[in-house]
């Protein structure tokens, strides 16, 4: 697990380095997590993860690539570097909200 931490450390130095990186941080247990139900007239507030499964997020990275491909490259040496899966996401944007609503 100590090497994981320092691999991953090295990692997250040469995203800086090649400037790639915007932020990234690791998260406690999904045991930790409170779900937060705001949706009706009275927040509903309830212990533990909003799904129950055996994988959770344990951290995240948010970098600046230029393409899916880049990106994909990128997370595999992550994935490496912390030893699990990491899973690839663009951020929502106004236009692919807009295709996602209006296709």
């Amino acid at each position: 697990m100590l090497t994981a931490f320092a691999d991953t450390g090295a990692f997250n130095e040469r995203l800086e380095r090649d400037g790639h990186f915007v932020f990234a941080d690791g998260l406690e247990a999904a045991t930790t997590a409170t779900t937060v139900d705001g949706q009706g007239d009275t927040p509903v507030f309830t212990d533990g993860p909003y799904l129950e499964a055996k994988e959770y997020l344990g951290g995240f990275w948010v970098i600046e690539a230029a393409d899916l491909d880049e990106a994909l490259r990128l997370a595999a040496d992550g994935s490496k570097a912390c030893r699990g899966r990491v899973e690839v996401r663009p951020f929502q944007t106004e236009d692919s909200l807009r295709d996602l609503l209006d296709p």
